[in-house]
């Protein structure tokens, strides 16, 4: 445009061909516009650029310093977009939307425009200082005021201490121009991670409502406000976040998934962390979920995860014989993960091959073979196990069973001399035999593969801090599952609530479990078709301890609440 708006105005004599040469100059030194530079020099008015466009390209000029904009509209154009074209929403009247440019002429910026809002363009002048100050004034983009706030009510994080893995993100330079130019964006995000590390979060939910913008990390379970950063700075979150997570940023409309490496510095050390990423379009704006993958909270040792020692000899017994199936059952965030790891981890020998099947792979084992599903191209779970059956493997993990045909194959496996390890979604232990024959499983296959089930869930544990005990009538206990006998000496505590619980009460979790063995006489029931009541009846007979029983021990030993262990077991 340069060239021509030279020439043009040499040819109306508005700037002598001499003053063109300079300001040509000064434009190539500088790196502005020409219409910048000849104002610079003096010898045009920012007034004068902006009428000689508006004539010459038959679009009105304005002057932005008498115009009021519509905050709504400026929410249509992203910060970086209308920076890099130099561009300002200011109305919009039913299907068109008009926006002042410093260069009319320019049908790319347009066209983009038009396609990411959907509405047809109505351009009109402006200068060029005049739309920057309007830029900077309608998207408010020196937000370390509001920042400042937003930080305090977290604490001091050690944000700037924080660098993604080289190796794992390659961001090109606009992206990195456009992060360096709103470091108060990067460090918000960065200090959004590291706070989640030191409150020992396990997700964070980026949350876009019509009138705030809320981030919730999931603590022990349970979701908390953490803070709540301006609207305006909503889409630039959320952009730094996919930049991160290597997604598509111009890509509003579907969900997307991602992962995030970082290396981190806490309190001296360390540390490797790793973000899942989600994020999904919403009613008001997209909403993001960074799951924390923590090595360091894996616990791999069975004897720290919580089950009683009946519970866990029994378990332990049965992922150390050669052949059968294991199930671990319960909701999704009830820690099953967490148990198959740790039953792998107690296998995993140089003279095994373990090969597993996860969607998606949550850690990285040393010596296991894991395999990432893809259903877009088909590889699913009956894919991979048939896969796996020629693969020469003692051990198979199944990171879910979910449909008749992965159950038949991995019954088949456990049958033809393969230990089976796998998840079902069920509230308890006896309910799988029926889940699996509900999927269309024969009776007797069921209980000839089925060695052991284990449900499990994962309670918040009381915070040894501020934990003091409660009187309680013994009545009340008896009410909860307590023998009379028990509710004579049972001592029950609570958290008062602490700086270092955040007033909760709670701090860390632990796991109840349900382990039922697959013996001869609960063989016989599952062949001739005992529903799930009976098949619980007969194992408590035989000495399983239920979840709420396990619950109820947890309590009684001072580790959790009765209200714990209502909210996550039934009576």
């Amino acid at each position: 445009m340069s060239q021509r708006l030279g020439d043009l105005l040499v040819r109306e004599k508005v700037i002598t061909a001499e003053q063109l040469e300079q300001a040509l100059r000064e434009q190539g030194s500088s790196g502005t516009r020409l219409g910048a530079a000849l104002v610079k020099l003096g010898f045009l008015s920012d007034d004068d650029v902006t009428n000689f466009l508006s004539r010459q390209y038959g679009v009105p000029a304005i002057n932005l310093n008498y115009f009021e904009i519509d905050p709504s509209v400026v929410k249509l154009i992203p910060y970086d977009t209308a920076k890099r074209y130099q561009i300002l929403p200011l109305s919009r009247v039913g299907a068109s939307l008009t926006i002042a440019m410093v260069d009319p002429t320019n049908v790319f910026a347009m066209d983009d425009i038009k396609f990411m809002t959907g509405f047809n363009i109505e351009p009109v002048v402006a200068s060029e200082s005049a739309i920057l100050e309007g830029i900077e004034k309608a998207y408010n983009t020196a937000p370390e005021e509001d920042l400042e706030s937003v930080m305090a009510s977290m604490g001091e994080g050690e944000a700037s201490d924080i660098e993604v893995q080289a190796d794992m993100e390659e961001a090109d330079s606009a992206d990195l121009e456009r992060a360096a130019e709103e470091a108060p964006i990067v460090k918000l995000v960065n200090m959004i991670l590291t706070e989640a590390v030191k409150k020992g979060a396990s997700d964070i939910h980026m949350e876009p409502y019509e009138k705030e913008y809320r981030v919730r990390f999931r603590i022990d379970g349970i979701l908390q406000t953490m803070m709540n950063p301006p609207m305006k700075l909503r889409d630039a979150i959320i952009s730094r976040v996919k930049i991160m997570a290597k997604l598509d940023i111009s890509e509003k409309r579907l969900p997307q998934d991602g992962r995030i490496m970082l290396k981190m510095n806490l309190q001296g050390k360390k540390k490797v962390l790793d973000y899942r990423v989600s994020t999904l379009p919403t009613l008001w704006g997209e909403k993001v979920v960074l799951r924390l993958l923590d090595k360091e909270s894996l616990r791999l040792d069975m004897t720290k995860l919580g089950m009683e020692q009946e519970s866990l000899d029994k378990f332990t017994k049965a992922i150390f014989k050669p052949y059968g199936m294991v199930l671990v059952t319960g909701p999704t965030g009830s820690g099953k993960t967490n148990t198959l790891y740790s039953s792998i981890s107690q296998l995993n020998k140089p003279d095994t091959n373990i090969m597993t099947a996860e969607d998606p792979v949550e850690f990285q084992l040393h010596g296991v073979n894991q395999v990432q599903m893809k259903e877009q191209i088909g590889l699913n779970f009956a894919a991979a196990l048939r896969s796996f059956l020629r693969q020469d493997p003692n051990i198979i993990l199944v990171g879910e069973i979910r449909d008749f045909e992965t159950a038949e194959i991995a019954i088949k496996a456990a049958l033809t001399g393969h230990l089976v390890l796998s998840t079902l979604h069920t509230n308890g232990a006896p309910e799988t035999i029926s889940r699996l024959m509900n999927m269309g499983i024969e009776p007797f296959l069921v209980a000839t593969s089925v060695h052991l089930i284990a449900a499990q869930r994962l309670i918040r544990r009381i915070c040894s801090n501020c934990a003091e005990v409660l009187d309680l009538p013994p009545q009340a206990l008896i009410e909860a599952g307590y023998s009379p006998a028990e509710s004579k000496t049972v001592k029950i505590s609570k958290g008062r609530g602490c700086s270092n619980c955040n007033n909760t009460g709670y701090k860390g979790r632990t796991g109840l479990y349900e382990v039922m063995e697959i013996d001869d006489e609960i063989r016989e029931l599952i062949l001739v078709g005992a529903s799930a009541l009976e098949l619980k009846k007969k194992a408590i007979e035989k000495g399983m301890i239920t979840l709420r029983r396990s619950g109820l021990i947890k309590v009684s030993l001072g580790i959790t609440t009765l209200e714990e262990v209502a909210r996550e077991t039934v009576h």
